[in-house]
């Protein structure tokens, strides 16, 4: 054999073994993912359009938060139908919410040096319409039921209610003229039937009962209050103590919140109650855990909130009344809003 055909083999033998260990290192990846993805599991999630637009079957949408590439996108499923496969819209939000076409996206912006935050308003087709700043990291965000009204909270010292160490603030846009109110702090506050001020005010949680009124949570001097506020007269009452992150029914009669419980862990002292506005009557939910949420009423009769998961987060739900018991809506999800 001469030398040439010596390197030839040679050369030959070289590419079939590269070829061998390409495809067993392309068979030992492609098989690891599959391994990852099985280990994550979670919903399936596929990219396609998603509207905030009121029209054929009941839709949910939500921020997902199943890993992969469309992780913390809008995601929408059907409403009857919370366990089929998302589609995913390539609009990312950290707190969301929707109602009449509107839509309000509490996004982060990643920046060189650091992350900032800002909140966008979103047509019916997800896009954008305008958009504000953030001083904070976001936490709770609402649209009015007639979709002319937004309100978003942010936290601008600490990350958590729990404690006593933060402070909010909380906005809310008249997207009919423009008219920003940077801050509820800005209203004048009637506790007791009194003026009040005080250096500690806090608020937080807003839910619209119409174009010109809604309920949210003031925090002072260590307790937290249940409020109505008139927009027009930018004032604030306190109605009830103990109450936060209310949300109102669709029929306007019910507020389900969140209530601190003595002698629970100050790390998760919380209960979902349902209040009667007519009689101010509380009513325990059979959801026995600590929410850290504002609901969301699915229909007259339940409401949605989020506990942590594997995935960061998982929506339940439970009745509105107290009876029946909290079950799975569905995992790696948060900030539902339903449509239609």
């Amino acid at each position: 054999m001469t030398t040439r055909n010596r390197l030839l083999i040679l050369v030959a033998a070289v590419a079939v073994l590269a070829c061998v260990a390409g495809a067993a290192v392309w068979h030992a990846s492609d098989r690891a993912a599959r391994k990852n993805t099985e280990q994550a599991g979670g919903p399936p999630v596929v990219q396609g359009a998603v509207s905030l637009a009121p029209a054929g079957p009941r839709l949910m949408v939500f921020r997902n938060m199943a890993w992969g590439p469309h992780r913390d996108e809008l995601a929408t499923v059907p409403a009857a139908s919370p366990g089929a496969t998302r589609t995913a819209s390539g609009v990312r939000c950290l707190r969301f919410h929707a109602a009449a076409g509107t839509g309000i996206c509490l996004q982060s912006v990643h920046g060189t040096v650091q992350d900032t935050y800002r909140a966008v308003v979103l047509d019916s087709h997800l896009n954008e319409t305008r958009h504000y700043p953030l001083n904070g990291i976001p936490t709770r965000a609402r649209v009015a039921p007639s979709g002319h009204l937004a309100a978003w909270t942010v936290f601008v010292g600490g990350d958590s209610y729990a404690g006593t160490d933060f402070s909010t603030r909380t906005s809310i846009l008249d997207l009919r003229t423009g008219r920003l109110d940077a801050s509820l702090e800005d209203f004048t506050i009637l506790k007791d039937g009194h003026r009040y001020r005080a250096a500690d005010v806090n608020f937080w949680g807003v839910t619209f009962a119409d174009d010109g009124h809604f309920y949210a949570t003031l925090a002072t001097g260590g307790k937290t209050y249940l409020i109505r506020g008139d927009i027009a007269a930018r004032t604030v009452t306190t109605l009830r103590p103990n109450v936060e992150c209310p949300s109102l029914s669709p029929d306007g009669t019910r507020l389900v919140f969140k209530k601190r419980v003595p002698d629970l862990s100050p790390d998760a002292p919380w209960r979902l109650y349902a209040l009667d506005l007519a009689t101010m009557r509380e009513t325990p939910l059979a959801e026995t855990r600590s929410v850290d949420d504002q609901a969301v009423w699915t229909d007259d009769r339940t409401v949605a909130y989020s506990l942590p998961g594997d995935f960061g987060a998982d929506l339940y739900t439970v009745p509105a009344d107290g009876t029946g018991t909290p079950r799975t809506l569905t995992p790696a999800a948060l900030a539902p809003a339903y449509i239609g």
